[in-house]
């Protein structure tokens, strides 16, 4: 079986569809110089804020409001979608 994806590449692949190869770098970058820390370690509550950040770049870079707002949309369905658990911290 492969190991879950963790969240970090669930928006890169989610960005993909929106911006092909250049995603990664995209979000990668976004993520380090907006939320400051580390892309692999971004949580589903920091996906709000990395989907304000995303969707103001993104209306810089392009006219198509309907693009922005669906790749917006579908940021946040990661954080809806995605079940995170207390990784080592004694959970119940």
């Amino acid at each position: 079986m492969a190991p879950a994806k963790n969240l970090y590449q669930k928006v890169v692949d989610t960005s993909v569809e929106y911006l092909g190869p250049a995603a990664e770098r995209f979000i990668r970058r976004q993520i380090l110089m907006h939320l400051s820390k580390e892309p692999e370690k971004i949580t589903k509550q920091d996906i709000p804020e990395l989907t304000s950040w995303v969707k103001l770049t993104l209306a810089l870079l392009t006219e198509n409001q309907e693009l922005v707002d669906t790749f917006a949309q579908d940021l946040r369905g990661i954080a809806l979608t995605t079940n995170e658990t207390s990784k080592g911290k004694g959970a119940a």
